[in-house]
């Protein structure tokens, strides 16, 4: 199982892995985070949702609030489920790596989607990030607590991860623009995700 695999496995398993995927919202104080800090202006708060997935229960919360979603993902199937779980959403199937939407957002989302890119990837998408973020404009992610590659589940399915170090982490995130707001590895509270939650610095 390798990072090039991951697009195909979604494809294949991600209606099954929908079914089984968690709905009572263990992210919340999260999105309530992000959802805080977004800049809010005179409408909705912009929102990218990069491996935006089925849209359920992360995408539904956000809408709930009135957020304008545009959901970003390779794999046919999971923007298939997206459109029906939101159908007013904004969905478009495509790789995040490279991503060019010349438009710019208030929040950018990439939760448990940005660790299955390679670690040469990750580096790379700390310019797509910037690229597509609005002054003030809010990037939450979960990552690995600690450097390495590792093979996790999707549905039965075994499904490639990896990480950078937390420190490569910040230096990027610096590099790009980004500050770091709030920082937690293996939060015991959001089934031990690891959270960064940042902002972007320029042209506030």
């Amino acid at each position: 199982m390798q990072a090039r695999d991951v697009i195909a496995t979604y494809d294949r398993v991600g209606r099954e892995w929908a079914r089984r995927r968690r709905a009572d919202l263990m992210e919340k104080a999260w999105l309530d985070r992000f959802l805080t800090a977004a800049p809010r202006g005179a409408g909705k708060i912009r929102v990218l949702d990069l491996g935006c997935g089925s849209g359920h229960p992360i995408g539904t919360y956000l809408a709930d609030r009135l957020c304008n979603l545009t959901g970003i993902d390779a794999a046919q199937t999971m923007t298939e489920l997206y459109h029906e779980n939101l159908p007013k959403a904004e969905v478009i199937t495509a790789d995040m790596r490279g991503l060019a939407l010349g438009r710019q957002f208030d929040g950018i989302l990439a939760w448990n989607s940005f660790f299955h890119l390679s670690v040469e990837d990750q580096r790379v998408m700390f310019a797509t990030f910037a690229a597509h973020a609005a002054p003030g404009a809010v990037l939450m992610f979960t990552s690995g607590h600690i450097a390495g590659e590792a093979i996790g589940q999707v549905g039965d399915a075994p499904i490639y991860q990896a990480s950078l170090a937390p420190e490569d982490y910040r230096d990027l995130l610096r590099e790009a623009g980004f500050r770091v707001l709030r920082y937690t590895p293996e939060d015991p509270d959001c089934g031990q995700h690891t959270v960064w939650l940042t902002q972007y610095q320029k042209g506030v």
